[in-house]
């Protein structure tokens, strides 16, 4: 998933050279890809760790894999959002 997202953030930043100045935040759309991918490494991160001393701990340990799974996919979604506002 944070492979993906990168690979789309760079690639949606990569083609704001046709985005009119009047509706255009380029700061606004930088901002908001890096937020978003910052945000949901962090995310990924403290639910790995999460779900790792659950899985040692030899308690159930998938619930925080999903909910992890699933917070990121939320911040991804939301940095869209800020994305198309910015450049919309």
């Amino acid at each position: 998933m944070g492979a993906v997202a990168a690979f789309f953030g760079v690639f949606s930043l990569a083609f704001l050279d046709h985005c009119p100045p009047e509706t255009c935040s380029v700061d606004g759309a930088v901002g908001a890809v890096f937020t978003a991918l910052l945000v949901a490494a962090g995310v990924g991160v403290i639910g790995l760790v999460v779900t790792v001393v659950a899985l040692v701990r030899r308690a159930t340990a998938w619930p925080f894999a999903l909910a992890t799974f699933v917070l990121c996919g939320v911040t991804l979604f939301v940095g869209a959002l800020g994305y198309g506002a910015a450049v919309g």
